[in-house]
């Protein structure tokens, strides 16, 4: 058998492979890039000229605010923060805003993990009419709801309270988060249960300290989306809170805006403070969508 070898002569450079990323620069030509990148910069415009234009308003005094004039900011003040947060309700409706979205939070990671846990796994009578329930409750708008679930909630005497609030937030979260973490949990390998169940370990042992860590990136989505589903609801919080210390943020900011004499200044103000909690949450799972992915794995 023959075997051929191929030499290089001394200092000659061996060829280097071309990856596709460069090959595709190497064919676009200057215009083709210019126009990328002018639409880039231009959908970065779009995107964030809004947050912009609300942030730079919260530190106008009202004459520039409600002034035809464009402007960066003029006559810069901390006024319309002062007034928010110390001669308004604000502090009373972010607290209830807190407390109810954690609340929802909560109870939302907890049965949407463990029922999306009971639908990937176990084969049980009404599997996927269960499914298809939670599907179709995804379907009707929330002005179709409002009616009979105030109807339960003045039944149960839960109007005007937290409680009320949570519920309703809950019947929105949960099916579509058990949806979303059953097909999350489909993922995972089966075989990990199996082996913890060859270790001893029950249903809910393979579930809370197998499962769970390996599926901390979709628990850390559906924290967010749970969050956020209650931080920014008003339809709800307007037909069930009656009192303005119970307010929620979303719909205690409505007090900025009334008919005939709108406090935009006040309102640009509230609305950054807003944005400081669920950027917060935010943060923290985006921390967990990575480590999430190599925890929970098994010693060789």
């Amino acid at each position: 058998m023959v075997t051929m070898t191929m030499t290089m002569a001394p200092g000659t450079a061996a060829p280097s492979a071309v990856t596709p990323n460069k090959q595709s620069r190497a064919r676009r030509s200057p215009l083709a890039s210019f126009g990328l990148h002018a639409t880039l910069i231009g959908a970065s415009l779009i995107a964030v000229f809004p947050i912009a234009w609300v942030v730079l308003s919260s530190f106008k005094p009202k004459q520039w605010v409600q002034s035809s004039e464009l402007s960066l900011v003029k006559e810069p003040t901390l006024g319309n923060y002062s007034y928010v947060l110390f001669e308004t309700n604000f502090p009373t409706w972010m607290l209830n805003s807190v407390i109810i979205a954690l609340c929802t939070m909560v109870i939302g990671i907890l049965m949407s993990a463990t029922t999306g846990y009971a639908l990937s796994r176990f084969n049980f009578p009404g599997r996927r009419k269960l499914m298809m329930v939670f599907l179709v409750t995804q379907m009707f708008p929330v002005a179709i709801l409002i009616v009979p679930i105030y109807q339960i909630m003045a039944t149960l005497g839960l109007i005007n309270t937290h409680a009320s609030l949570v519920i309703a937030y809950l019947t929105i979260a949960v099916p579509f988060c058990s949806w979303m973490l059953k097909g999350y949990f489909d993922s995972i390998p089966t075989s990990l249960d199996e082996a913890a169940s060859i270790d001893g370990c029950g249903p809910f042992q393979t579930f809370w300290r197998v499962i769970m860590p390996l599926a901390r990136p979709g628990i850390a989505v559906t924290a967010f989306y749970t969050f956020l589903t209650a931080w920014g609801e008003v339809a709800y919080a307007s037909a069930f809170i009656q009192t303005d210390d119970r307010f929620t943020l979303a719909y205690g900011m409505q007090q900025f805006v009334p008919q005939f004499n709108a406090q935009w200044e006040y309102l640009t103000a509230a609305a950054v403070l807003v944005t400081v909690p669920a950027g917060l949450v935010f943060l923290y799972a985006q921390r967990h969508l990575v480590s999430g992915l190599t925890a929970g794995g098994t010693k060789g």
